[in-house]
């Protein structure tokens, strides 16, 4: 069955009373907080949030039903403060907190403590946060569990061979931090002879973003998808897959577009690949939402890439082709129900894509940009959502990650798909600060990825689609005359009468 949300619900809002928390504190910021606070406060429960004076004019802010200030060396210090975090939660006396994504999310010990002052975490155990955020424990976990894990060489095992196994395995090789994340520190070499430079840098990068010099070497696999299956536990020993999401079109080993179902999968890869995720979460007893990613080949081979311990940024996509609420689901099992669905109950339709709207500039590295949010309108429509975290007349600033929005588009099939986001993205307007929208707009124009053929090196290959296209020189001098023109002190010598002039008063021929 399509899942219906309105049902589900109703449902649980009926069960709510029974509930161990009425209040639920979101320990985060921009989109992902006020996603969070939607259904909690459609659930009928009360919902907080923490916040940074950066962010005391943000719609999660203004939406919730209490906001407690946190303060820090820097913004990002203070969301990562959860000593100050629990405080706030027993302040407002929220009996759960959900993590979203990033910040203390995958922190083990920021769960731990949030459990031992008495408060649900919205997430899975901090053992099991421990386990799959290394990333070493994680392959070893999976590898002797029977599923299937890349060629690989692990630097904790024997660090005097670890450099003469990493070679035996033969180039193309991958180098990983055992701590790592974001695609930090992970370098591929092709050239043996790099080797060991590269691991040197590999490990200065993984001590400086993680406080964590090992590594890992695995065989890299050429042109490769990223596909991750989103997976659900109770902790009860029920678990379900909900399908996979295909996020191979990245930057810097990060994604900005995911889309489900696959292009690239067929019926009994699917079932493959999904059941190897849901197997893997049975195996450690999974509770709550996490997700299971894998590198797929072109040859159709995968292996187990990572586990994030946590609701994705691009959960949305599963929504809109499941029908479910992940964060309502969450909430249920932090409440302690078991989840109310088999596998075969569970099914999707049509094809949904998301696209990270992002502040920075593709043409110039992806480099991040700052500035004033002086126009924001987002499209509207069937099978368009918007989960933003701006407002207008609020500020960009490089204080947090540049994303500051997310455009969801679900379609009968994936050619209506990519229709509906062209016209989503050429509807919303953002002035004030460069976007990635036309960029956007330009990457789901190209026919490779029309076709569905593009794999996590595809914008590295085509480097044309993050070039702004040439302006006309007319267009041009249109554009900066406009712009001068927009300005005061232009507008002002452009309006001013000259001193002869004004001199003539009234006179008139």
């Amino acid at each position: 069955m399509m899942t219906d949300s309105r049902s589900r619900l109703d449902a649980v809002r009926a069960r709510i009373a029974h509930w161990p928390f009425s209040t639920v504190l979101v320990a985060n910021r921009g989109e992902i907080a006020v996603r969070i606070l939607r259904t909690v406060q459609a659930l009928g429960l009360k919902g907080a949030v923490v916040y940074h004076a950066a962010d005391r004019n943000t719609p999660a802010v203004h939406m919730a039903d209490a906001a407690i200030e946190i303060t820090g060396p820097t913004p990002v210090a203070a969301y990562l403060d959860g000593a100050q975090i629990i405080a706030a939660a027993q302040a407002c006396k929220a009996g759960a907190i959900h993590p979203g994504y990033g910040f203390l999310s995958e922190n083990g010990d920021f769960c731990a403590a949030v459990e031992a002052a008495g408060i649900r975490f919205v997430g899975p155990t901090p053992a099991q946060i421990e386990l799959m955020g290394d990333k070493v424990r994680a392959r070893n976990f999976v590898a002797q569990a029977g599923f299937p894990v890349a060629p690989s060489a692990i630097e904790d095992d024997d660090p005097n061979t670890f450099v003469e196994r990493a070679r035996r395995l033969g180039a193309p090789l991958l180098i990983k931090p055992s701590a790592g994340g974001g695609g930090k520190g992970m370098r591929i070499v092709r050239d043996l002879a790099l080797l060991e430079p590269e691991i040197a840098r590999a490990r200065s990068e993984g001590q400086r973003y993680f406080g964590d010099g090992r590594l890992y070497v695995e065989r890299y696999v050429e042109r490769p998808r990223h596909i991750e299956v989103q997976v659900l536990g109770d902790g009860q020993g029920n678990v379900v897959h909900v399908f996979e999401r295909e996020c191979s079109v990245q930057r810097r080993f990060q994604k900005i577009v995911e889309e489900s179902p696959s292009p690239a999968l067929t019926a009994a890869q699917r079932r493959d690949i999904c059941e190897t995720a849901a197997g893997i979460a049975r195996a450690i007893g999974y509770r709550n939402a996490g997700t299971v990613e894998f590198i797929f080949g072109q040859n159709g081979e995968f292996y187990f890439l990572e586990m994030n311990t946590r609701l994705q940024v691009e959960h949305p996509v599963t929504e809109a082709i499941t029908g479910l609420d992940l964060v309502l689901e969450q909430l249920c099992v932090a409440a302690g129900e078991p989840l109310p669905y088999r596998q075969s109950d569970l099914h999707t339709r049509g094809h949904a894509i998301e696209f990270r709207l992002y502040a920075e500039d593709p043409a110039r590295g992806y480099t991040p940009t700052t500035g004033p949010v002086l126009v924001w309108q987002p499209a509207q429509g069937e099978g368009i959502r918007m989960d933003a975290g701006i407002v207008q007349g609020g500020e960009v600033t490089a204080n947090f990650d540049p994303m500051l929005a997310k455009l969801i588009v679900h379609g009968t099939d994936r050619a209506n798909a990519i229709a509906k986001a062209d016209r989503a993205l050429r509807e919303t307007v953002l002035l004030g600060c460069k976007t990635n929208i036309a960029f956007l707009r330009r990457l789901i124009a190209h026919p490779a990825f029309v076709a569905g053929d593009v794999h996590t090196g595809f914008l590295d290959a085509h480097p044309e689609i993050a070039a702004e296209p040439p302006l006309a020189a007319d267009t041009l001098e249109r554009l900066l005359a406009v712009a001068s023109l927009s300005t005061r002190p232009m507008r002002d010598l452009a309006d001013a009468i000259p001193d002869m002039h004004a001199a003539m008063g009234g006179w008139r021929n």
